[in-house]
């Protein structure tokens, strides 16, 4: 077995891990990167990559829908899922293949097997390339996994996580989702697109219920009018294999029946298994590891990011605990900031949103302003015919500062970047109201949320204008 001394372990080589090898690698660091599946995580493998593949053919079927508008007659275009789904693997191949490269050019020796403490400073990876590798500085990069839980037995044919369900070559006339969060929203979005029967089945009051309850609504409101049903304060007991599909039983004695269903109820941290007991780390009983604001543990040298070690299970959250992380571990100053998280969902209407909503500013007792604009006042969104949704600022009335801000619509999840921008850097809604938009574009419901929290509209009647406390 190889034995090799680094400046630097990587323990996963996901979005959370291999940014954190290359900024070390950059620092000039000699790096050992360990991944036990493929480079990349389940971010670009099983996750946010191949399921916006897949929801980008969802949205150019939609446009075909909608040609006959622009003057384009396109008469019975047919569609095949099992292409749709080779595009997605290509995708993912080529990305894929284009991280390992970018590895191996910043001189990052990579190690493809499992990793496993054998104390604070040593792990010893099985796999294709056994070692024994030893650092003075550590980060944790494990991640997680789709939750199995046992009411509801994967048996990843019919009853799927959200990986098996990438894997379907066919789209499922009926299929039922079992939570109504961020992957079950986009999931149900892009079959009921593509012309599936979807019903959600949700515990809780309400939809993407991290997500202020104006977005939520809004949500569910364009998913009822697309055919998707929705299905709130519901408790499944148990999911079981039937004839022909499977079937849901659910509190009260209702059952549905569908060809499929994606169980979307939460995901299982990847901390058991890799020996954190010889290490001395404080682990949490969700199995979260203790972090500072530099991604340092309660033991000097190690470092842990992404779902791990994070509330915030967004890729690009981990990809920057992971460069505050290895900024530190290689002697640089460096802290977490959660201040301006934005978070995206890739649902048809699309959702942004950063900082903080309009209930959790007042929870703070913040004295604020929430201004409003819808996009079908917006020329660009009725020259697309996409008209759907608003964008809304959440501004602490006192001073001026941009508390948080929230869209839904086309292009949500490109527009929220300049609220997050606004947040970071504690602007004003001035800072909004006197920076030139172009125009036409969608970027200019963010000029007009900024003058309908300041007390007027230029695109909107006087009685329309909206703020409020």
């Amino acid at each position: 077995m190889e034995e090799k001394k680094f400046d630097l372990i990587v323990l996963g080589g996901g979005p959370g891990g291999y940014p954190a090898a290359i900024r070390a690698a950059q620092h000039g660091r000699s790096v050992a990167l360990v991944e036990a599946k493929e480079l990349g995580g389940t971010c670009l493998n099983r996750g946010c990559i191949p399921s916006k593949a897949l929801i980008a053919g969802a949205d150019f079927v939609d446009r075909l829908g909608a040609a006959k508008e622009f003057g384009v007659d396109i008469a019975n275009f047919t569609f095949d899922y099992n292409r749709l789904a080779i595009h997605k693997d290509r995708v993912v191949e080529k990305m894929r293949t284009g991280l390992e490269g970018l590895i191996a050019a910043n001189k990052i020796t990579v190690y493809r097997g499992f990793g496993k403490f054998t104390s604070p400073n040593q792990i010893k990876v099985l796999g294709e390339q056994s070692a024994l590798i030893t650092a003075d500085q550590i980060i944790i990069a494990t991640g997680s996994e789709p939750r199995n839980i046992a009411a509801f037995p994967f048996d990843y044919k019919k009853i799927h996580d959200s990986t098996s369900l990438l894997e379907m070559k066919t789209l499922p006339k009926k299929i039922i989702i079992i939570g109504g969060g961020v992957i079950g929203c986009e999931f149900a979005s892009l079959f009921a697109r593509l012309g599936s029967k979807v019903t959600i089945l949700e515990l809780l009051p309400r939809i993407i219920s991290t997500e202020a309850q104006e977005i939520s609504q809004a949500l569910e409101q364009a998913f009822r009018k697309t055919g998707i049903a929705v299905e709130t304060n519901v408790k499944v007991l148990n999911v079981s294999s039937a004839e022909k599909g499977v079937s849901v039983a659910v509190e009260g004695g209702r059952t549905f029946e569908a060809d499929c269903c994606l169980v979307a109820v939460g995901r299982a941290l990847n901390t058991e298994k890799i020996g954190l007991e010889k290490t001395g780390v404080i682990v949490q009983e969700n199995g979260m590891i203790s972090v500072d604001e530099r991604m340092e543990t309660n033991v000097k040298g190690i470092y842990a990011v992404g779902d791990i070690a994070s509330k915030w299970w967004l890729a690009h959250v981990a990809s920057h605990q992971g460069l505050v992380a290895a900024d530190n571990a290689c002697g640089k100053d460096a802290q977490m900031s959660y201040k301006a998280i934005p978070s995206v969902i890739f649902t048809h209407p699309e959702i942004g949103s950063v900082g903080l909503s309009l209930e959790q500013a007042k929870s703070k007792g913040y004295q604020v302003k929430l201004g409003a604009f819808p996009f079908q006042a917006l020329g660009k969104s009725q020259a697309t015919l996409q008209a759907e949704g608003f964008a809304q600022v959440v501004v602490n009335e006192p001073t001026g500062e941009i508390l948080g801000a929230q869209a839904v619509g086309f292009e949500a999840a490109t527009l929220i970047a300049e609220m997050a921008l606004a947040i970071t850097n504690e602007l004003t809604i001035e800072c909004i109201s006197e920076t030139i938009h172009a125009h036409p574009t969608l970027s200019e419901a963010w000029l007009e949320a900024a003058f309908t929290v300041e007390g007027f509209s230029l695109s909107l009647p006087p009685r329309r204008s909206q703020h409020k406390g």
